[in-house]
């Protein structure tokens, strides 16, 4: 740690910025993982790229916790986030279910997708960090499926034994279809990236990834489907990100696409994590 100024045993100079997702903190040996999540300085920030959970409360009290810790804790949801189920006592569906997660996470301090663009301003330059939330368009295909319908490639991917779990809990009222909601998030969001002053840098920060490259290793190729939107390709060197932070794919790496670095910073299950020599890795520094 550079030298720097200190308070409550703590040194530091310029803070950092870190990032996690796909925490799934009700998973049998999540928790006490999630606990281990600490800044380094009072100043650092956190990225929270979805995944939390799947209960509601689960979600408030987890993003509670980290947001005493951190200086500025940024959230955007993940399909399990957006997820109705018995399970959960809150029934709302789609849209409704991420603006009550919204107003939550403005009770606790917790920056969304709905906010105003924070900006880091440590760098040589500023960044404005961008949390986004557009879902999939089931546009990500493997060639068997690129030119039939969106109804025969789930057929194939049903062959297969890939079916994700959205389909029977990621509801998209009132839109009448995910691709639908995916479009008007598309393009919602494209106006406020848009209107990020030409002199930023971009961090941006979504659960699902920008670009398809990082799907490559996904033991079945058909899961890809819930993965992402070609609407998306191009925003990396459109909105001149320095980063994009993303999780979903449960494959914690570092990639780059057209010079820009792309990070998976998900926790992911205990039952995968368990089985890399590292171990569970809940935090990574992206600045």
């Amino acid at each position: 740690m550079a030298a720097g100024r200190s308070l409550g045993g703590y040194r530091w100079g310029v803070p950092s910025l870190f990032a996690t997702s796909d925490l799934h903190v009700t998973h049998d040996g999540n928790a006490p993982v999630v606990d281990t999540i600490r800044p380094e300085s009072p100043d650092d920030w956190l990225l929270v790229a979805g995944d939390v959970a799947e209960s509601a409360q689960a979600v408030a009290d987890t993003l509670a916790m980290l947001r005493q810790r951190f200086a500025t804790v940024v959230w955007v949801p993940g399909n399990h986030e957006l997820w109705t189920t018995n399970r959960d006592g809150l029934e709302l569906r789609g849209e409704a279910r991420y603006r009550h997660l919204v107003e939550r996470c403005r009770e606790i301090g917790v920056l969304t997708p709905e906010d105003e663009f924070p900006v880091w301003e440590h760098g040589s330059r500023p960044l404005t960090i961008a949390p986004l939330f557009l879902l999939y368009d089931y546009s990500w295909r493997t060639p068997q499926a690129e030119h039939v319908s969106l109804e025969a490639a789930l057929d194939q991917a049903r062959e297969a034994g890939v079916v994700c779990t959205d389909e029977y809990f990621l509801h998209p009222d009132p839109y009448p279809s995910r691709q639908e909601w995916c479009a008007q998030r598309v393009k919602v969001t494209e106006q406020r990236l848009a209107a990020i002053p030409e002199d930023h840098k971009t961090v941006l920060m979504s659960h699902w990834p920008l670009h398809r490259h990082p799907t490559a290793p996904l033991y079945w190729p058909e899961f890809a489907l819930w993965c992402g939107t070609e609407r998306t390709a191009d925003w990396h060197l459109r909105y001149r990100a320095e980063v994009a932070v993303f999780g979903h794919l449960h494959i914690p790496r570092t990639t780059e696409a057209d010079g820009v670095r792309f990070e998976e910073v998900s926790l992911g299950y205990p039952r995968e994590w368990r089985k890399r020599a590292r171990g569970p890795v809940p935090l990574r520094k992206i600045l």
